[in-house]
C-alpha cells in the first residue's frame, strides 16, 4: 500500500466481548500508537463482557467473523482484540486484507531475538489455550508458561489499582520462578493495567493491544 500525505489508515479494531468500555479502552490505546491512522473499534453483538473459557472464546469466532465482513470495505487491516485470536483463521481465509490477533503478535514480539517469554493474565481456563497458541505460532520452545492473578477475572479488571498490582505479581512470578526475559500481559480488556506496567519492570512488558498494531502497519506498509 502506497502510504501519501493524503491517506489515512483505517484500522478495524474488533473487541470480541460485549463490554463497550472495554472496546472504547482498546480503541484509544491502539490510536495512541498510530496517530496518524484512524482506529474504528466496533464491538460483539452477542456473548459475554469478558470471555473466560476456550467455550466462549470459540463461540466468539463467528462474531468476529461477521463484524469484520461487514467493515471489510472500508477499512485497510484488521486486529482481533482477544487474547486467543478467535475467528482469525477464518477472517484470512474470507478477506484479502491485513489481519493480525493479538496474542499472535504479542508472543511473535516477545520471542524476538529467541526471548523466553511468558504471560500473566486473571483467566484460568484459558491456560491451555494460550500454551496451544504459542504452539501454532511456533514459539512454543520459548514460552515458559502463564502465572494467574487470583480472585474471580471480572471483579479484578472491575477495580483498576487492584488489578494493575495483580498482574505486577503474575509479572513479578513469571520472571523469577520461569526465567521469562520478557511477559506479555494476556487479554484486551487489560490492555490498560499492560500499558501502567511497563515502568515497573526492566523486563520487557509486552502490551497485546500495541503489539497488534505495530505488526499489522508493518503488514500494510
Amino acid at each position: 500500500m502506497l502510504i501519501g500525505i493524503e491517506t489515512t489508515i483505517r484500522i478495524l479494531l474488533i473487541n470480541p466481548n460485549t463490554s463497550v468500555a472495554t472496546t472504547e479502552q482498546m480503541t484509544a490505546i491502539a490510536q495512541a500508537v498510530a496517530p496518524g491512522a484512524k482506529i474504528i473499534g466496533v464491538t460483539a453483538r452477542r456473548g459475554p463482557p469478558m470471555i473466560l473459557s476456550a467455550e466462549e472464546l470459540a463461540a466468539a469466532a463467528p462474531e468476529v467473523v461477521a463484524l469484520a465482513l461487514a467493515e471489510v470495505p472500508n477499512v485497510d487491516g484488521i486486529i482481533v482484540g482477544a487474547f486467543g485470536d478467535p475467528g482469525l483463521p477464518a477472517l484470512r481465509e474470507q478477506i484479502n486484507l491485513p489481519v493480525v490477533g493479538i496474542a499472535e503478535a504479542s508472543m511473535l514480539e516477545a520471542a524476538e531475538g529467541g526471548r523466553r517469554f511468558g504471560v500473566a493474565t486473571t483467566t484460568p481456563a484459558l491456560v491451555e489455550l494460550i500454551a496451544t497458541r504459542a504452539h501454532e505460532l511456533g514459539v512454543a520452545h520459548l514460552y515458559v508458561g502463564i502465572r494467574l492473578t487470583s480472585g474471580d477475572p471480572l471483579t479484578l479488571v472491575a477495580d483498576p489499582e487492584r488489578l494493575v498490582d495483580a498482574l505486577a505479581e503474575a509479572v513479578r512470578q513469571s520472571i523469577r520462578r520461569d526465567g521469562a526475559e520478557a511477559v506479555i500481559i494476556g487479554g484486551g480488556p487489560l490492555g490498560q493495567a499492560a500499558i501502567a506496567l511497563a515502568p515497573r519492570f526492566t523486563t520487557p512488558i509486552i502490551p497485546p493491544i500495541p503489539a497488534a498494531v505495530r505488526r499489522l502497519m508493518q503488514a500494510m506498509a
